[in-house]
């Protein structure tokens, strides 16, 4: 149940700050203007309180498990929102990124 829960939240602050992100992007990118922008920062804000939930207490493992969901993320969201094709290198990148996670995150430890 524990590592479900750290999943959701790490999917959580994914969507929170890639969309954020995104939302900035297309504000100033594509001159889509302040309402965006706001957007995005506001998204970005929520990522960092979200972060502050995972159960394991160590900010440097949480942040650099997350960097891990942050790439495999980025592609998702940019197949999505942009249409973006990933190829394989993309892919297996993406794959080696969430197997570190994993690993960073939820090895057994002898504490």
């Amino acid at each position: 149940m524990l590592i479900a829960r750290s999943a959701a939240l790490f999917a959580l602050a994914a969507v929170l700050e890639i969309g954020g992100a995104w939302l900035v992007w297309q504000g100033v990118r594509e001159h889509k203007g302040w309402a965006w922008i706001g957007a995005g920062v506001i998204a970005l804000g929520l990522y960092g309180f979200v972060a502050t939930l995972q159960p394991q207490g160590d900010f440097a493992r949480v942040l650099a498990a997350y960097g891990g969901v942050f790439v495999a993320g980025s592609l998702v969201w940019g197949m999505v929102a942009d249409g973006y094709r990933p190829d394989r290198w993309d892919v297996a990148g993406a794959l080696v990124c969430l197997a570190g996670m994993a690993v960073i995150m939820y090895a057994p430890r002898g504490r």
